[in-house]
């Protein structure tokens, strides 16, 4: 008996039951038990201590950390609202007031308010713009392929921003799709009504006529006003500026003949008038020489007329003058038949 109850006691639990030891994770049994008062003791008053180490800290710093996160997400909240109430628009732009992706009004320039995270501001330019297009293909009206470069000068009406953003969005898309096909359409159509020369020779008309022609096309989208239409290059095929090339050189060498053969011709009335003008003088020396022959004999005539006059009218002038240039003497040689110079002297004296 006294045996048995030895074992059974030695079976039982203790009354206090094995020592504990405290940690992070809870209770645990010692190893190897033990038995004495003192123990038991020392594992009821380390259990509180260690729970005010490990439990009570780690709660006040977990409620920091909350209390940062809230206050840092309430600070941008705030900010968010802060900054999304108002907006700014410049003078060269127009904005679009949406609220929840619907439309309530047109902005003008200048500082104003909205509902934020409700409320959208969309800006766009009412400023101008120069959108090019650098090759566009086209046929001339004498079917010559070219590649034409043009530039479009715009705006966006200010009344039509409205229907320029529920339409297309943005600047950009309505370039796209609206601006874009009318230049492609209208121009090629332009410029099939010329020939490749007329294109090259009257451009200042070919840029207005395609003007006025995209300005038609855009009348029933009045949101984009157009500035200016210049269409900066024209690239033909190489096969058409290589005739034109040979055209020019063949054209160049006709003006040439046609110099030279002008050129003769001045030359050969250069000639023509030389030998006029020679010809004129020749005849007018001629005439100049017989006029004088002329009023040479009138003047000889003249005189004889004179002389036979005063003979006529003085019959002693002959045998005076005979007698003023005889020198007294005779002749030593008489022509058989001949007559001696009859001397008057008597009859002189007696007169």
């Amino acid at each position: 008996m006294g045996l048995q109850e030895s074992a059974t006691d030695e079976a039982d639990p203790p009354e206090h039951g094995p020592a504990v030891q405290r940690d992070f994770h809870g209770l645990r049994p010692l190893r190897g038990g033990c038995n004495m008062p003192h123990a038991e003791e020392a594992g009821r008053s380390a259990v509180p201590t260690i729970a005010a180490r490990t439990g009570e800290k780690p709660n006040m710093m977990g409620q920091s950390i909350r209390f940062l996160g809230l206050a840092i997400v309430a600070g941008v909240v705030g900010l968010i609202l802060v900054f999304g109430s108002w907006y700014t628009i410049n003078q060269t732009e127009r904005g679009v007031l949406l609220r929840n992706g619907a439309y309530v009004a047109t902005l003008q320039p200048g500082l104003g308010f909205k509902i934020p995270v409700f409320e959208k501001v969309v800006k766009i330019s009412t400023q101008t713009h120069t959108w090019t297009w650098d090759k566009v293909n086209s046929y001339s009206a004498d079917q010559q392929p070219a590649d034409l470069k043009v530039s479009v000068t715009f705006h966006v009406e200010p009344t039509r921003v409205a229907d320029l953003y529920s339409r297309f969005g943005d600047l950009d898309s309505a370039v796209d799709r609206l601006l874009s096909p009318h230049v492609n359409q209208e121009l090629k159509v332009v410029f099939g009504q010329y020939t490749a020369v007329r294109a090259i020779q009257e451009r200042a008309k070919l840029n207005a006529d395609a003007m006025a022609a995209i300005a038609a096309s855009l009348t029933n989208d009045p949101m984009i006003v157009l500035e200016g239409v210049q269409i900066e290059n024209i690239d033909f095929s190489p096969q058409y500026i290589a005739s034109v090339e040979q055209r020019m050189q063949a054209e160049v060498e006709v003006q040439k003949l046609e110099q030279n053969a002008q050129r003769e011709k001045i030359q050969a009335q250069i000639v023509v008038i030389q030998a006029q003008a020679q010809a004129d003088a020749v005849l007018a020396n001629a005439k100049a020489q017989a006029d004088a022959i002329k009023l040479k004999g009138d003047a000889e005539a003249a005189a004889i007329r004179a002389k036979g006059e005063a003979l006529k009218e003085n019959p002693a002038l002959v045998g005076l003058t005979q007698a003023e240039r005889w020198n007294g003497v005779l002749p030593t040689t008489m022509v058989p038949g001949g007559a001696l110079p009859m001397l008057t002297i008597g009859e002189a004296r007696k007169d």
